[in-house]
Formats: structure tokens, sequence, C-alpha cells
């Protein structure tokens, strides 16, 4: 089939005035098996179908026909999509939208975790007001939405006094969100201040008040089988899932995931379990690393991993040395053990990442480039939708389905090469059958900001 060039202005006014007329039929559309649930009978990849939108929601799809889908009397408006890819709305279930955005006041961070965390540390103290927290993440959220997130979840930094800043400001936040972005939110803090049993009992709340995750960086302490233990007991009291930051180094000692495996197993905990970064695995024998991938696979825990931060992070040398490894952990080990395996945006403009925008696209095709998830690409764009939407408890999110909202993203590329290797800008967003229409948020607005304006 010769496609019809790609005239992104004329192809969204024809979804426009079709989701405006309530009724119309994408035609030629390139769907993938791995996130489109069908009775078209198709192989792995791609297939090629026509996709009916009624009021707001898909109401078929169904093989592509090679003659107009009308017939005489129907009204509805029919749209060829020339072949193009359409992918589910995307699912991003590990970010920082607290932090995003403050690395114009932060010129003391220099790449390395500890100069992040200092630096972080510094301006949280200072400039994290409820007025400050609240902008940089609306800021973050309209970025995301216009690439096509339609899930987040965000961590808060809860240790005194933050949490009872930011927590109400994301509540807020939620609100007036619901409806674009399904926003979830998880406690961080240092998991030795889960000793603090007053502490823990008034976080724990915040995040019950907000239908959130408990969650802290289960960093190597003393206690720390102790500490876990004490966090999915606190979750299973409170009807809670757990999200952690785990092993975000490359110290071969560092065994965090599998100590959250063990607690997990321990515990009987009958909840989702999450785990991000999970770095060291990569740094270890085969054996060690084998072992700790059979625990995890036995507690149904999942991991995420973050190949944008940690590719800016990890392995950072002095003197301007290469580095040597990618920072990213065993997601193709994890997924042969059946381990949930999500990518997410984590980090966006501030100390512990320079760069990124919230745009899972971005962050998908940087994890297939670093991560090899191709040659087959197989069922890896589950890693941006379907996984992740399961992580969070999303129901009917991160895939294209009959009688689901027709929330889904109409590429220019007709093949995983041709969406992979541009940015895609003019992708066309499809929130509820309709076109989105909004713009990136200039970085001028973050300039009122205390300590934001440039020199």
């Amino acid at each position: 089939m010769n496609a019809p060039a790609f005239d992104q202005p004329a192809l969204r006014g024809q979804i426009a005035n079709g989701a405006r007329l309530g009724r119309y039929v994408l035609r030629n559309v390139r769907l993938n098996s791995a996130v489109t649930r069908t009775s078209a009978i198709d192989s792995a990849g791609y297939f090629l179908a026509d996709v009916a939108v009624e009021h707001g929601r898909i109401l078929a799809t169904t093989p592509a026909r090679s003659r107009s889908i009308e017939t005489s009397g129907d009204s509805v408006i029919s749209i060829d999509a020339g072949g193009r890819v359409a992918l589910p709305t995307f699912i991003d279930c590990h970010t920082h939208l607290d932090k995003g955005h403050i690395l114009p006041r932060t010129p003391a961070a220099n790449g390395t975790f500890e100069g992040a965390l200092a630096a972080t540390r510094a301006d949280r103290t200072a400039n994290w007001s409820a007025g400050d927290v609240t902008k940089r993440m609306d800021f973050a959220l309209r970025s995301a939405f216009h690439y096509g997130t339609a899930a987040i979840r965000t961590h808060i930094d809860s240790q005194p006094p933050q949490g009872d800043i930011s927590w109400p400001a994301f509540m807020e936040l939620r609100q007036h969100w619901r409806g674009r972005i399904d926003l979830q939110a998880s406690c961080l803090f240092p998991i030795d201040m889960a000793r603090d049993d007053a502490f823990l009992d008034r976080i724990t709340q915040h995040v019950v008040n907000a239908g959130g995750t408990l969650g802290a960086v289960a960093y190597p302490a003393p206690d720390i089988d102790h500490l876990l233990e004490k966090m999915f007991r606190k979750a299973a009291q409170h009807g809670l899932d757990l999200d952690f930051h785990a092993d975000e180094t490359a110290d071969t000692a560092a065994d965090g995931l599998r100590r959250i495996a063990e607690a997990a197993q321990r515990t009987s905990f009958a909840g989702n379990v999450l785990v991000g970064h999970c770095c060291s695995l990569a740094m270890q024998e085969e054996a060690v690393a084998d072992a700790t991938l059979d625990k995890v696979a036995a507690a149904g825990v999942a991991v995420v991993s973050l190949p944008t931060c940690n590719l800016y992070l990890q392995d950072r040398r002095p003197n301007g040395l290469t580095p040597r490894w990618r920072g990213v952990t065993l997601l193709h080990e994890m997924r042969r053990r059946g381990i949930p395996v999500a990518l997410a945006s984590d980090n966006t403009r501030d100390p512990f990442h320079s760069y990124g925008d919230l745009d899972m696209l971005d962050t998908f095709r940087l994890g297939t480039r670093v991560l090899h998830l191709d040659h087959p690409a197989g069922d890896w764009i589950r890693a941006v939708t379907t996984t992740p939407a399961g992580i969070m408890g999303l129901e009917g999110k991160g895939c294209i389905a009959e009688g689901q909202p027709a929330d889904f993203i109409l590429f220019e590329g007709r093949s995983w090469s041709e969406v992979l290797s541009r940015a895609e800008s003019n992708r066309i967003v499809i929130r509820d059958g309709a076109p989105v229409v909004t713009s990136l948020p200039a970085y001028a607005e973050l300039d009122g900001l205390e300590g934001m304006a440039l020199d």
C-alpha cells in the first residue's frame, strides 16, 4: 500500500471533525498485537486494522478492508491513516515530579549521585514551598499529557517537614488532572527513618489519604531486614502497595532487591511490590544475580528500569574519563523468569538527570537502544503500557481494546524503525476519541519561581 503523505494538520482536523460528530473510522492503521485486544488474526508485531470510534470509545477493531468501510446511508467519517502506527497512551510508573525542573538553581550539581543528593537536599530546604512544588509538578504534567501519557506514579520526598507540604499539593493536582492523567504517589525517604514509629505512622496516613503507595530508599543498613519487614507489615495493615528504590549503584555488595523479595515472602505480602533501578545486579557474578532473580520471580516482585537517569548517573568517572557500563539492570533475564518489567522516565531536569521532558517515547527509544529490546522487538512495548498499568492497578489502561476509551497515539512511522528513529514531535495524541490540542509549556513559565530566572 502506498501511504499518503502525513499531512498532520489535515489528519488531525479530520479526526477532530469525526469526534465532534460522534463517530468515525480510522482506516488502515497499524496496530501492535502486544497491546491490542482484538479478534483479528495476526502474527507477532503489527497488523493492519480499521478502528471504529464512537462517542469517545473504541467501538471495534477489525482487519483493514480494501474498500471503504461505509455502506450507503452511513454517516460515519472514514479517515485513511495510511498504514501508520497507533500505540496506546503511555503509563509512566516511576517519576519524581516534585524534583523536576530545579536544575537552574542547583549549580553545584556535578552529575554524581552524591552531588545530586546534596544539591537536591539544599534546594528542597530553601525553596520547596507548596506554590513552588505545585507549579513545577503541573508544568511537568502538561508536558507528559502533550506527549501522550495517561497515567503517572510520582515519588514524593517525604522527610519532615516536606511531607506536610508536598502531599497536600499532590492531592490538589490529582484532582485538577482527574480525567486527563491518572496520578498516583509513593512516599520516598531513607529507609532508616522507618525506625521512628511516629514518623512512619504520619507518612503512612498521608499515603492512605491520597490512595498512594508506601515506599522508601532501601539502601544498606545494619537492620535493613527488620526495616523492610516493618514496611511490609505497615503496608499490609492499610491495604497499600509498596514501591522501593534499591541498588542504584555499581557496588556488587548492594543486595536490596534480594532482601525485598525475601521480605515479601517472609511476610506473605499480598499487594503489588515494585522495585526501581536495581543497577548493581548487572555487576554481580552470574550465580549471585541468578539466585536473586529466582527469589524475585518467586515473590512476584516487579522491577522498573530507568535508563535515562542511570545512564546519566552511573559510572560517572572523575577527570573526564569515559564510563565503562550502562547502568541498567538485567531486564531480559528478568522477563525470561516471568518477572514483570517496566521502563519509566524517572527524573527530569534536576540534579539526578539534567535532561528529559516526561516523553515516554523518548524513554522507550533510549531503552530499546541501550537494553537491546529489539531483533526482535517482540512485545517490549508492554514495558511502557500494559505492564506498568498492571503494576499500578489500572484496569483497561495501556492497551487498545473494544469498549475502552479511545486513548491512543497516531505516529507518522509505519514500523518500529520509523517510529523509533525520529522524535515524532508531530504525533497525534487521541484522548476520548479527540485529538489533544495543547502545546508544550514554555520554560519561561518557571522563571517566576525563586532562583529560576536565567542570568
